[in-house]
């Protein structure tokens, strides 16, 4: 077992600097966007992208399996329309997708910033789940297609959809879901139904919770969206992003 060096540095340290060397890196990414992008090496660019990555949240993380999936342009259920006029340019998505994974780990940096913070006893947490979480609750059926859901995705601006069999809700399905699930084992959007790819657990809280056990639930589950319940009835979801309002609040 090879030997621990202490560094004298905090966790909140740690993480200061993983947040800086993430918020760099965009900076770097950004004339990619541009047309004039100079000199620079997007192979280069992400090779150091991925070595962060893999550092930061580990070679075997969701983060870098994103980042994977962003480089070979894959999007989770593109809008019909773009597929079938032929004016969605593939290298300009996966670029923007590849932005949009490094902002998505900087968000999560973030906020186990604050969350540290709070621990060490600078900060405290005294925000309800209540005063957070969307109270719009899009749902699916369970023999709709994953094309279905990723349409239903776009429409609502959401990052899930309750699965429900006409009378109840007995499952959640994620973009992550249709992306990791779905795209990447090339099943047939057309055909496929949610039911092969959502969530049966669902993990919920109640809505007079505080928001620290929200983060502890979604921490140990490893879980992005959150159902919220009030005796029992999902009445609502909280996500990362509304964690992220919560603490920055």
């Amino acid at each position: 077992m090879p030997k621990r060096v202490r560094t004298g540095l905090t966790r909140s340290d740690i993480l200061d600097r993983y947040i800086e060397r993430v918020k760099q890196m965009l900076v770097k990414f950004q004339p990619f966007l541009s047309r004039k992008r100079g000199s620079a090496s997007l192979e280069g660019f992400d090779e150091a992208a991925e070595e962060l990555i893999g550092q930061v949240f580990g070679a075997a993380s969701n983060e870098a399996e994103a980042y994977e999936y962003a480089k070979t342009g894959e999007s989770a259920l593109l809008p019909e329309e773009a597929q079938e006029s032929g004016t969605h340019n593939i290298e300009r998505e996966s670029l923007h997708q590849r932005r949009q994974v490094l902002e998505s780990c900087l968000a999560d940096l973030e906020m186990r910033r604050r969350v540290q913070v709070s621990r060490e006893g600078k900060n405290g947490f005294k925000a309800m789940v209540e005063q957070y979480m969307s109270r719009n609750v899009p749902s699916i059926h369970r023999t709709a297609t994953i094309k279905d859901a990723g349409r239903l995705l776009l429409k609502h601006k959401a990052g899930s959809l309750m699965v429900d069999d006409g009378s109840r809700y007995i499952g959640i399905v994620t973009e992550s879901d249709l992306s990791r699930k779905a795209v990447a084992k090339g099943m047939d959007p057309n055909s496929t139904t949610v039911m092969s790819c959502m969530s049966k657990a669902v993990k919920t809280i109640e809505e007079d919770e505080p928001i620290s056990e929200a983060i502890a639930i979604m921490k140990k589950e490893g879980i992005r969206h959150l159902p919220v319940t009030a005796d029992g009835t999902i009445i609502g979801v909280l996500s990362v992003a509304d964690l992220l309002r919560a603490l920055t609040d």
